[in-house]
């Protein structure tokens, strides 16, 4: 199987009746739970595993009652989530995704397991918020006792200094096994809660709430959870899933204008990769989005959310699949360590690094330049990067990506983009110079 994970080529097509209209916004009036099970089959060819997905399978997502594409936003009930469902086994977990869910009492409280709560948040997130949760998670359930640890607020502090707080609250409050922590946050502390989660006494259950556009759409769905390192990001943490995911989408009324264009890097990202409709929505709607338009941000938070759990469902440890989730990230993660965390958003970065990706992607002729363009002109609207710092080098980003966890046996694997729009491949077979090109017309040495 070593030779199957050397390069995964993605070739997922839509339903032809899912078509997006320019200013379809999908309505959702009632409460959906999505099941995504692993439905694709595989071929298997030296060096490439090809995935196709059988035809009869709408819209990526096998759903119960009523298609999710089909449902409608404006008209949703405040109180009723929207819900999709992670499917791991005896491990699988809901993601709420609604207006109001911190409101909503039992959607917390019946994935707290034990009397004792450690809610973990920030400097920034904890005068906002945190009343309101422990609020959630006490009323009428008098027998649970609530607390917090509350982490300055940033990139930069996520490393293992500031993780020893976690540890050093927990166990000051004789936290057991049948604790539950809590993250309240963004990427950062969704990441820094999880691995405490996974490493406190061997394990306790988690639940994320995340309260950012990157951590809702991308970083609190599929247990991916860990630290920085100073020679590289996440280098350090493991893979541990949440009991669920609670994504009230008030809690972006008071993210700043950067955080939300930040996280709408990943959103652009899963268009690119896998679901060319949605790019086309993205394109057709990017003025809503950077407007806070609450129906086109709630649904695309959901069709989001839909593409990382199947991916998840599909690939939990990133075995080759998952991986491609990572477009520009590789590129991106340079320039995060080589700059300075927290310099650039993670969000920036990886517009940066993503059209990197395509770039590369075209002088391998893999694309046309339509793309490219594409690529760039929505990034643009987005008010994201298009270009690294000026201050870094080819050999800052060779040097930050020769230690990348894509690397195997020495070989640096890319995601890059391969044919029409929504198709991608993971691979380590690629000429070098087209490598190095890209990185010389980004670099000034």
């Amino acid at each position: 199987m070593a030779c199957a994970t050397n390069a995964i080529s993605l070739s997922l097509s839509s339903n032809p009746n899912s078509k997006l209209s320019s200013d379809f916004i999908p309505k959702l009036n009632r409460p959906v739970n999505v099941s995504l099970r692993a439905s694709t089959s595989a071929e298997l060819d030296p060096g490439r595993l090809f995935l196709s997905r059988p035809i009869g399978l709408s819209r990526r997502i096998c759903a119960n009652a009523t298609p999710v594409m089909d449902q409608s936003v404006g008209e949703r009930s405040s109180s009723v989530p929207t819900i999709v469902e992670v499917d791991l086994g005896n491990r699988s977990y809901p993601i709420y995704i609604g207006s109001g869910l911190l409101d909503q009492h039992e959607l917390l409280q019946k994935h707290v397991h034990g009397k004792k709560v450690l809610v973990v948040t920030n400097t920034t997130i904890a005068p906002l918020y945190l009343d309101k949760v422990v609020d959630a998670l006490t009323k009428g359930n008098p027998n649970v006792s609530v607390e917090n640890v509350i982490l300055p607020d940033g990139e930069k502090y996520k490393n293992m200094e500031t993780l020893m707080k976690v540890f050093d609250k927990a166990i000051e409050s004789r936290l057991d096994r049948r604790c539950t922590f809590v993250a309240l946050g963004g990427g950062v502390i969704g990441d820094m809660c999880g691995f405490a989660a996974a490493a406190f006494l061997r394990g306790v259950n988690f639940i994320q709430i995340p309260t950012t556009v990157m951590a809702q759409v991308d970083s609190s769905v599929g247990g991916k959870t860990g630290i920085n390192h100073s020679l590289g990001k996440n280098l350090i943490g493991a893979f541990y899933q949440p009991q669920c995911v609670l994504i009230d989408t008030d809690t972006l009324n008071t993210l700043p204008d950067r955080e939300l264009a930040s996280g709408l890097a990943e959103v652009i990202k899963y268009g690119l990769i896998r679901d060319a409709e949605f790019f086309e929505w993205q394109e057709k709607n990017m003025e809503k989005l950077m407007a806070r338009d609450p129906d086109a941000f709630a649904y695309a938070i959901k069709r989001s959310c839909e593409n990382k759990a199947e991916v998840v469902s599909l690939d939990e440890k990133e075995s080759g699949l998952r991986a491609t989730l990572n477009l520009g990230h590789t590129f991106g993660h340079a320039i995060e360590t080589g700059f300075g965390y927290g310099e650039w958003l993670h969000g920036e970065a990886v517009a940066a690094g993503t059209v990197m990706a395509v770039d590369m992607s075209y002088r391998l002729g893999w694309i046309d330049s339509s793309i490219m363009k594409r690529v760039n002109d929505i990034l643009q609207r987005a008010k994201l990067p298009t270009a690294p710092p000026e201050t870094m080098t080819v050999e800052m980003f060779k040097s930050v990506m020769a230690v990348d966890k894509k690397v195997a046996d020495g070989l640096l694997r890319l995601i890059l983009l391969k044919g029409p729009l929504g198709n991608c491949v993971f691979t380590g077979e690629y000429d070098r110079k087209a490598l190095d090109d890209t990185l010389s017309a980004f670099c000034k040495s």
